[in-house]
């Protein structure tokens, strides 16, 4: 396994250790998956619908098989407790719009009553170090169009809006914004 130097800062949160994922982690990341994807995207109540593609989707051993795809790379903030949140890039994902890499920030969860101390800066700076590493000259990701905080988050991190998409569960559509990061 690649060995990663993660940038330093004195501000990050007492006991919090970025490093790469095992399999170890995959229950962790599953529940972390869960927490968030529902908690920011079912904001009325959670139909059987939105369920079953949570609990479809986000499972211990689709999780293990990301791990063992080389072209992903999954990286998990840890404290003293366990893992509070996690960063997937991809290295084979066609962007959904002209002027993207095929380089994609697929997954960056990081529980919710852990936003703002300063975990997700650490996650993404290190995701990023590792995507300059491969050479591309941009990052994209997808966010849901409604998720305010997201989207002001990156937007803060330097990313421009450059198109938009859908997420498809079924036959159904969300819009997506898309954004990209150059390097």
């Amino acid at each position: 396994m690649k060995s990663l130097s993660l940038p330093q800062k004195n501000c990050h949160p007492v006991g919090m250790t970025l490093r790469m994922a095992n399999h170890s982690d995959a229950s962790c990341i599953a529940a972390i998956s869960i927490e968030v994807w529902v908690g920011t995207y079912l904001k009325q109540g959670v139909s059987a619908f939105f369920a079953d593609y949570a609990l479809e989707e986000f499972t211990v051993q689709k999780t293990r098989n990301l791990m063992d795809d080389p072209t992903r790379f999954i990286l998990v903030s840890q404290n003293e407790e366990g893992i509070d949140g996690f960063i997937r890039v991809s290295s084979s994902s066609p962007a959904p719009v002209n002027g993207c890499s095929g380089l994609e920030i697929s997954t960056f969860y990081v529980q919710p009553r852990h936003h703002g101390k300063g975990i997700g800066k650490r996650l993404l700076s290190a995701a990023l170090e590792h995507c300059r590493e491969t050479c591309v000259k941009s990052v994209w990701l997808t966010t849901n169009a409604e998720n305010d905080p997201a989207i002001a988050f990156y937007l803060a991190q330097g990313f421009e809006h450059v198109g938009e998409t859908n997420f498809c569960i079924d036959d159904k559509g969300y819009l997506n914004n898309v954004y990209r990061l150059a390097f």
